[in-house]
Formats: C-alpha cells, structure tokens, sequence
C-alpha cells in the first residue's frame, strides 16, 4: 500500500489549499505555488513541442520525447498552470548512481516565474536516494538558467567543447553537477 501511496504522490504534486487560498486571498499565493508537477504523458506532447521551438534554434524532435517516455530509466516531468497549460517540463535519465538533466524548458512567456526552480527542485528530490550526483549542461550564454543552477547548489566541473549546434558553428557547453546527499 506505502508504494501505492508514493507512486500517487509521484504522480502529482500539489497543494488544493492553495488554490482555495488564492481564489478567497487573491495576491496572497505566489504564480510558482500555483503550478502543478505532473508525469508527462504523449498527449503533452503538443504542448511541449511548442514550447521546445520557441527556445532552441535546434529542438529535439517529437520522436526523441516519445523515446524519453518509453525509457524505463528516465522520468518526464511537465510544469502547468492552474488552467493546465504545460508552462515547461524536464526530462531526467537516472542511471548508474548518477542522475541527468536531459532537458529543462520553460515557455519563454513565463521565464523567471519559478516554472524552471519547481521542475528542477523536483527532479533533485526524486533523484536522491537513486542517485549520489546530478548532471547537466548549459549553454555558457545562457546566464539566467546557470544562476538558478547554482542558486540550487550546482556547481561548474568542467567544459564540453563545441556541444551544441548554433547558427556560426558549435557553441561550447558548460557541465554542471550537483550532489545528492539524502535527506534525513
């Protein structure tokens, strides 16, 4: 029954008091408290794809996602909004005692809301205890995600030359990584 209960609670996480609060208080509970984590599904799709082409000259293809759903090893999260609109979503592979950042997008509309800290709070908490360390790598122009990286503890531990596809060639990556110590 216990891990009846966690897969439940996996499967969505929120608050429905904070959403009664915000209805009687309006102002009094914050946009990022608001959103939900769920389990991303194929019929999120849509709605992630989008969101992929307005932030990368280079999106991952819809098929890669339905490769990333159907991998025993990695874990798809979406971030929505109270009227569902996915709003972002990540993609971690947990293997091996380490854990990665796949893929971590916010629409560019609600970009520094508190869609990317929830999604990548969520993904550290599911993480430990299956993981002694977390991955990722960043796009060094990409300022405003290396400082929530490392607002949540990560730390640089080296460079990937010419990582990532860009308009005038390769652009180098920054790796970053985070470690897992279990909660008590």
């Amino acid at each position: 029954m216990h891990k009846f209960l966690d897969k439940v609670k996996d499967m969505l996480i929120y608050d429905a008091d904070r959403e009664f609060y915000a209805k009687v208080f309006p102002g009094s509970v914050s946009r990022k408290d608001l959103m939900k984590i769920r389990r991303m599904d194929v019929s999120d799709l849509p709605g992630v794809m989008e969101i992929e082409g307005k932030n990368y000259n280079y999106p991952w293809s819809e098929n890669i996602f339905k490769d990333c759903l159907r991998a025993l090893n990695y874990s798809c999260w979406v971030c929505e909004e109270q009227d569902q609109k996915v709003v972002g979503y990540c993609i971690v592979s947990i293997a091996a005692g380490e854990a990665h950042i796949m893929n971590l997008c916010v629409d560019p509309a609600v970009q520094g809301q508190g869609a990317g800290r929830k999604l990548l709070e969520k993904m550290i908490e599911i993480s430990r205890g299956k993981a002694e360390r977390m991955f990722l790598e960043v796009r060094p122009s990409n300022a405003r995600a290396i400082g929530l990286y490392r607002s949540l503890g990560f730390n640089e531990i080296g460079i990937r030359k010419d990582y990532y596809p860009a308009k005038n060639g390769r652009e180098d990556a920054v790796m970053l990584a985070l470690e897992l110590v279990p909660m008590l």
